[in-house]
C-alpha cells in the first residue's frame, strides 16, 4: 500500500491542471497539463489499506489501482507501468478519456473526496512512454492462425494487440483514411491529441499487426470474402447509427447530426482541407443533447468563435451530489462539470423541440421548443402553451446512437441484431455466424472508451480459445456484463 497516514495527512484532493479558459480555447491542444510529480505521489499516497478495494470492481478492466498508486508513491514507475499494462492496452487513453466510476467506488469517497485515480493513471503513462519503458511486445512463437478485425477503435485495437501477442497473424481493416476509429475521428484533440493513437499504432505495427486504411468491408471486400480467407473475423465497427429527431424542418441547412460536425473538425485539425466544413464561426449554436458527444460540440464550437452555445436537455438536470437512492459504491447518476462547459455556454433542462424554423434561404434560423411534461405513462411530451423560440444558425444532434450499421452485415454474412440495434452474440463474443466475433460497442451499445478495451480484450481470450482450444489471454468481462454494480 502507499503511505499508510496519507489519506490523514493530505485530506485535499489535487486534479491534473488544466490552461486557462481564454488560451486554451485558442487552439485545440489538450486542454489538462501534467501535473508535478511529487503533487502526483502526494495524492497516490491518499491511496487506503481498505482491505477491499472497490476501485476494483468500479473498473471494468479490473486495474490492480492500489497497487500502482503504491508504486508511484515509492517512485518505482517502471514498475508501475509494468503493473498497469497487466490489464489496460491503452491507458494513455482511459487517463485522458475514461469517466473514472473507478473514483466513486474509491472507499476514501465515503467521507472524503476519493483518490485521483485517473490522475495516477495518466501519469503512469505518460511517465512511462516518456522514459521508453513502452516497448513492442513480440509474441513468443507463431500459431499460423489468421484473424481479421474489423475497425480500428479502442475494442478492435485491443482485441488485435492481444491476438498479435498471442501469436496469431492480425490485420486490422479501417473504412477511414487513417486509423484509431472514434479515438481519432470521434474525440476532438482538445480532450485526447492524436500523437497517442499514433504511438500505440506504431508499437502495434512494431509488434506484427497488420493495417489496411480506406478499405471498407462490405464494398471493397465482400464479408463473405473476408471470412473466407482468415480462420477467425473480429466485428469491431462500432454503434454509429445517430439517433434523429422527427420534427417539422428536420431537413433545413443547418442541422446536422454531432458527429458530421466533430468528423469534420477532427480531420481540419488534423490537417486536412475539408471541402464545405460545417463551422459554427459567429453562430447562434444549439446543441441538442447533453452527454459526452455533446460536450464536445460545446468545446469544439467555442474553438470555431461561436456567437452562443446552447445546450437543450429534454429531461430534468442530474443532482450535483450523489443522490440516496445511489450509494457508494455505485456509480451514481449525477451532473459533471466538463472542462467544455468551463468555457462557457448555457444549458436548459425540460427542454422539448416542437420544429426548426426556416428562414427565406431554406436555412434554420430558430427552434421552437417547449417545457417537457411527464405524463401518467412515464412518456414524455411537450407542455402545450410553453412554447418559445431560441434563435439557432446552427443546430447539432448529440441524442445518441441506435445501434450498429446492419445493412452489409444482414445482407451478406445474415447476422442477427437484437431489438436495441447491436449484433446479437453469445457470452463468448460469437454472433450466429461461426468463426465471427462483435466487441465493444457493436455488440453491447454505444458505451465508454474503458468498456470498449475492457470487451476487446475479453473478446480477443475468447477467439484465441476457439482457434487453439485454450487461452491463456485474460478476460476481464463477459458480454452480459451490463455494468459493474456490487448491489446486484
Amino acid at each position: 500500500m502507499a503511505d499508510p497516514r496519507g489519506f490523514l495527512k493530505h485530506r485535499d484532493r489535487q486534479d491534473r491542471p488544466s490552461r486557462p479558459v481564454p488560451v486554451r480555447i485558442m487552439d485545440f491542444n489538450e486542454v489538462y497539463e501534467r501535473n508535478e510529480r511529487g503533487i502526483v505521489q502526494t495524492q497516490a499516497s491518499r491511496c487506503m489499506d481498505c482491505g477491499i478495494p472497490f476501485c476494483h470492481t468500479g473498473c471494468p478492466l479490473g486495474n490492480l489501482i492500489p497497487e500502482w498508486n503504491d508504486l508511484i508513491w515509492r517512485d518505482q514507475w517502471e514498475e508501475a507501468s509494468s503493473r498497469l499494462h497487466m490489464t489496460n492496452n491503452f491507458p494513455e487513453f482511459t487517463g485522458r478519456i475514461c469517466p473514472a466510476p473507478c473514483e466513486t467506488s474509491c472507499v476514501l469517497g465515503i467521507n472524503q473526496p476519493a483518490v485521483t485515480i485517473k490522475q495516477s493513471e495518466v501519469a503512469i503513462a505518460d511517465e512511462a512512454i516518456a522514459r521508453g519503458y513502452v516497448e513492442p511486445v513480440l509474441p513468443q512463437r507463431l500459431t499460423g492462425k489468421t484473424v481479421a478485425v474489423v475497425g480500428s477503435g479502442p475494442a478492435g485495437l485491443a482485441a488485435a494487440q492481444q491476438l498479435t501477442r498471442a501469436g496469431h497473424t492480425v490485420a486490422v481493416y479501417e473504412r477511414d483514411d487513417r486509423l484509431g476509429g472514434l479515438l481519432r475521428y470521434g474525440i476532438p484533440d482538445f480532450k485526447m491529441e492524436k500523437h497517442h493513437v499514433e504511438f500505440r499504432i506504431d508499437q502495434m505495427r512494431a509488434e506484427g499487426t497488420r493495417f489496411y486504411t480506406s478499405t471498407e468491408i462490405g464494398a471493397d471486400i465482400t464479408w463473405d470474402a473476408l471470412e473466407a480467407s482468415y480462420d477467425a473475423v473480429i466485428l469491431a465497427t462500432g454503434a454509429m447509427v445517430p439517433r434523429n429527431l422527427g420534427v417539422n424542418g428536420r431537413e433545413l441547412s443547418g442541422v446536422h447530426f454531432a458527429m458530421e460536425y466533430l468528423v469534420q473538425s477532427n480531420k481540419a485539425t488534423s490537417g486536412d482541407e475539408v471541402a464545405d466544413q460545417i463551422r459554427a464561426d459567429g453562430k447562434h449554436v444549439v446543441i441538442l443533447g447533453g452527454g459526452d458527444t455533446g460536450a464536445d460540440c460545446i468545446g469544439t464550437a467555442h474553438r470555431h468563435g461561436a456567437k452562443s452555445v446552447t445546450t437543450l436537455a429534454i429531461g430534468k438536470e442530474l443532482p450535483g451530489e450523489r443522490p440516496e437512492h445511489e450509494p457508494w459504491p455505485m456509480d451514481p447518476r449525477v451532473f459533471e462539470l466538463t472542462s467544455a462547459d468551463e468555457e462557457g455556454g448555457e444549458r436548459s433542462y425540460l427542454a422539448s423541440t416542437v420544429e426548426f424554423l426556416s428562414d427565406d434561404d431554406g436555412r434554420v434560423r430558430a427552434l421552437q421548443v417547449a417545457e417537457t411534461q411527464y405524463n401518467a405513462d412515464g412518456s414524455r411530451s411537450p407542455k402545450p402553451g410553453s412554447e418559445r423560440e431560441i434563435p439557432a444558425d446552427l443546430v447539432l444532434l448529440a441524442l445518441g446512437f441506435t445501434g450498429a450499421e446492419s445493412d452489409t452485415l444482414t445482407g451478406q454474412l445474415g447476422l442477427d441484431f437484437d431489438k436495441r440495434g447491436n449484433i446479437t452474440r453469445a457470452e463468448d463474443y460469437q454472433t450466429s455466424v461461426e468463426g465471427v466475433f462483435a466487441v465493444g460497442d457493436a455488440g453491447r451499445g454505444a458505451s465508454l472508451v474503458v468498456w470498449a478495451i475492457a470487451e476487446g480484450r475479453a473478446a480477443a481470450a475468447k477467439v484465441d480459445e476457439y482457434l487453439e482450444g485454450e487461452t491463456r489471454l485474460p478476460a476481464p468481462v463477459k458480454p452480459s456484463d451490463r455494468a459493474i454494480s456490487l448491489t446486484g
